[in-house]
């Protein structure tokens, strides 16, 4: 099993940072200074649980990634392959995690390039395995949810029913955070999924991607991550709250 980071996207309403640096790239440390950022956040948690090698998605401004990939390497001591996503600008991630699916044939533990998350959460998903799950949803259900959350509906049976944000908050089961571990038999499913996916609508997320293996029949699961202080890195208040957290771990 490897890490598998996205790290493709612009994360255009963090301008300026994003002028010259992937979202992934953007500095979390207390004052800005780029000493920590929520790549280096990723790959220590990927270190802490054992995992060799990652994979990045780049596509916005990957120069940065490349530039400092030797670095990153030393530091964390995790062989990193860089997967190229040739529409980063045009398309949405179900798309870029497409461009991944061969890495996904290895199993992979995958982490958004703007979730900012304690170590916990990689080892609450690998606790989680053992019983025939294929792929499995790092899932908060303690935190109380509004529109903008992807949220979903899980049966304790059957996993995941829906996952969307399109979904009234009050039904949800909680809020899957980015995070997810993909056993290799789930790799072929999966990326022929996200093939119907971005087909159907390049602009769709690649949880549209889970749900459209869903509704094929295959089982999704999630599993619980607990009280966890964690967030997604949307603008510059959540950026705010990210170097806030980031110094916790």
């Amino acid at each position: 099993m490897i890490g598998l980071v996205l790290a493709a996207g612009a994360g255009r309403r963090l301008r300026p940072y994003t002028d010259t640096l992937p979202k992934a790239l953007v500095p979390v440390d207390p004052a800005g200074e780029g000493t920590t950022t929520v790549l280096d956040l990723t790959l220590g948690n990927f270190a802490e649980v054992g995992l060799k090698d990652a994979a990045i998605v780049v596509g916005y401004r990957s120069e940065a990634v490349v530039e400092r990939q030797a670095a990153l390497e030393k530091k964390y001591g995790v062989k990193l392959h860089l997967v190229h996503n040739d529409k980063a600008e045009e398309w949405n991630n179900a798309y870029s995690l497409w461009c991944a699916r061969d890495v996904i044939a290895e199993g992979v533990i995958l982490a958004n390039g703007d979730t900012v998350h304690p170590v916990s959460v990689e080892r609450s998903l690998l606790d989680a395995r053992g019983n025939g799950q294929q792929i499995i949803l790092a899932l908060d259900t303690v935190k109380t949810l509004a529109d903008e959350e992807m949220k979903v509906v899980a049966d304790p049976a059957k996993g995941v029913r829906r996952i969307t944000k399109l979904m009234d908050p009050a039904a949800a089961s909680g809020e899957y955070i980015g995070v997810t571990l993909i056993e290799p038999t789930a790799a072929a499913p999966l990326a022929d999924a996200l093939k119907a996916t971005y087909e159907r609508d390049p602009q769709l997320y690649y949880e549209d991607g889970y749900q459209e293996l869903v509704d094929r029949g295959f089982q999704v699961d999630t599993a619980a991550i607990g009280t966890v202080s964690w967030v997604e890195i949307d603008n510059h208040d959540d950026l705010n709250r990210a170097r806030e957290i980031a110094c916790q771990y």
